[in-house]
């Protein structure tokens, strides 16, 4: 292939076609404040603001995260505002990958003292049902996880409001 099929490329540092970013080095600084290419909002605080301080990790009124309960003080929380999924999807995995090898095992002596072409029916297709429920069972703990992510960053949010909220009325 010739290089006839190749679009030009803009000179060095220069917006390429359809203000696409130069390749090949830094993207133009925009000054802060000032409007961005085809109307963009400005980018950063506008001039002589000051920058938005984020809250104290203790948030507004000094009340800690629920994670930082630690392990077992969210395990007993019986307000069930600390979230112990998380720490537990690693240890609930592999607790499920030791139970299906364990159980397909068991289906292999099974099959062998049964038949021995249903042992080696098991040996061979019987990682099929077991790859399945592994899978299902992944999908699920990061569908818990996911939401208990979300309801984390939710909770976050609402903090980050309501400190907005707070700064705009002073």
């Amino acid at each position: 292939m010739s290089d006839q099929n190749q679009p030009p490329q803009p000179p060095q540092g220069q917006p390429g076609p359809y203000g696409q970013q130069p390749q090949g080095g830094p993207a133009p600084q925009q000054p802060q404040g000032q409007p961005g290419p085809y109307g963009q909002p400005p980018q950063g605080p506008p001039p002589g603001s000051q920058p938005h301080q984020q809250p104290s990790p203790g948030g507004p009124h000094g009340v800690t995260s629920p994670d930082a309960k630690g392990f077992f003080g969210a395990l007993f929380d019986l307000s069930f505002t600390s979230f112990v999924t998380i720490s537990f999807a690693k240890l609930i995995y592999v607790m499920i990958m030791v139970v299906l090898v364990m159980s397909w095992i068991f289906f292999i002596i099974a099959g062998f003292a049964t038949d021995v072409w249903a042992g080696f029916a098991v040996l061979l297709l019987g990682w099929v049902p077991i790859l399945l429920y592994l899978i299902l069972a992944r999908v699920t703990l990061e569908f818990y996880i996911a939401m208990v992510r979300t309801s984390q960053n939710t909770a976050a949010t609402k903090v980050e409001v309501e400190n907005l909220r707070g700064e705009l009325r002073r």
